[in-house]
């Protein structure tokens, strides 16, 4: 068989990361974080780094049981060889669990360059074990940007605690949300929502990409990436609605990740956000630009790495800036 890794990653990505930032080995992005009920670890799903022009074809997954060490599962999929409507570009997967019976079942959204439509498209597979195999669904599910712009990438997907329901978010310059259908294999197309968080900056909360919700205390929060991702402003923005499909009011102050060049931490943002099961205890999952490839001609935007930190409320709900650490 051949294998699905160039040399040159299977070096930096191969054996068990320990504690301390980066969390992972090699280089890795826009982490997404599952805890699994059904095996008790924690999952870190990323798209694979290190190829020019984000050029990576496959996704990788880590397991943990405590946030701290993370082993290998392998290829949780590749678009190469598993997914008929793409030719690459596995970008920044979602993931979600659900008990369906006695069973879980797990949802990885995901998106990759569509072959017909010679764009970026989001599509859906399903396996029954967190590490997978994953089988594709057989075509994407979110095919065209609802204003007309932008990629369909960055998906995110979120659970409504107080209906049940399971809603879809994604967006490149514009941010959109849906509600899915039971199935978790499309989304109601009359849900569709423009939720673009108004106005803003670079230097503040202007919408770029990456949207991630999650809900805490009666409150849904949106955060958020702005700037491009080789920019050492590269930074996570949040807002905070009453529904899961907004409208989003923009937090002040908003800005809660961003870099600290004095630590030589540069790029900090496309987060994901875990909850510890049973407490009240979060971590903020997050990638930076790996220090020695920060200048331009050296490709930051493709060089990043995976890194947890802890993610802090004040009394009020609002969140405290976070402090990225070594």
């Amino acid at each position: 068989m051949k294998s699905l890794f160039t040399p040159l990653l299977l070096a930096l990505s191969i054996g068990t990361a320990n504690a301390g930032n980066p969390v992972l080995p090699g280089f890795h992005a826009d982490p997404e974080i599952l805890y699994s009920n059904q095996t008790g670890k924690y999952y870190i799903y990323s798209t694979t780094d290190g190829v020019p022009r984000w050029g990576g074809n496959y996704f990788t997954v880590f397991s943990s049981p405590d946030l701290e060490a993370w082993t290998e599962e392998g290829v949780a999929l590749d678009l190469r060889s598993n997914v008929d409507w793409a030719s690459g570009n596995a970008w920044a997967p979602a993931i979600i669990e659900r008990k369906e019976g006695d069973a879980y079942k797990y949802y990885f959204y995901f998106s990759g360059h569509s072959i017909d439509a010679n764009k970026k498209q989001i599509g859906v597979a399903v396996a029954d074990n967190p590490a997978g195999p994953f089988k594709d669904l057989g075509h994407p599910i979110v095919k065209d940007s609802p204003v007309g712009r932008g990629q369909q990438i960055d998906v995110d997907v979120f659970q409504d605690p107080t209906s049940g329901k399971y809603y879809l978010y994604w967006g490149n310059g514009y941010m959109a949300g849906a509600e899915l259908n039971d199935d978790l294999l499309s989304i109601k197309e009359e849900t569709i929502t423009v939720m673009t968080p108004p106005g803003g900056t670079l230097q503040t909360h202007a919408f770029r990409e990456a949207p991630y919700v999650f809900f805490r205390n009666g409150k849904y929060y949106f955060m958020w990436s702005v700037d491009d991702t080789g920019s050492p402003n590269y930074h996570v923005a949040y807002g905070t609605s009453d529904s899961p499909l907004g409208p989003i009011k923009v937090a002040d102050p908003c800005t809660i990740l961003v870099q600290r060049p004095e630590k030589e931490i540069y790029g900090t943002a496309h987060n994901s956000v875990i909850n510890i099961p049973g407490t009240d205890e979060w971590r903020i999952v997050y990638h930076r630009i790996n220090k020695n490839y920060i200048e331009k001609a050296k490709g930051p935007g493709y060089h990043r790495e995976v890194c947890i930190d802890p993610l802090e409320f004040n009394p009020d709900g609002s969140i405290k800036p976070v402090t990225p650490t070594l």
